[in-house]
């Protein structure tokens, strides 16, 4: 249960993220009511993972997740440039997730 919530953790810190850039510098009252909402809820799940998965690795996945999938979203939705390079360090990174799931002792 520990990865699930791991999982879901950074999916809402890809709302976190998104809601941030949405908010204009919190000029804006949804996007940074979101924010606050959306990080609180990584945060608390996140620390729920961290009571099986080790500190290391759950911070690790869950920066990883949000580095990676904030990437994409910023790449798809806001039209930040795509090179060989990004993609290829991104695949890198998502390679790492996986990975650490695979050899981590929870």
């Amino acid at each position: 249960m520990a990865w699930t919530y791991l999982l879901i953790a950074g999916i809402f810190e890809l709302g976190f993220t998104t809601a941030l850039k949405l908010s204009e510098q919190f000029t804006r009252l949804v996007p940074s009511l979101l924010v606050f909402v959306l990080g609180g809820i990584s945060f608390w799940l996140l620390s729920k993972a961290m009571q099986d998965i080790p500190l290391g690795t759950a911070y690790s996945v869950w920066t990883g997740i949000g580095a990676a999938g904030t990437a994409l979203i910023s790449i798809l939705f806001f039209k930040d440039p795509l090179s060989f390079w990004g993609v290829f360090f991104i695949s890198t990174l998502v390679a790492s997730i996986v990975g650490l799931r695979y050899v981590a002792s929870d």
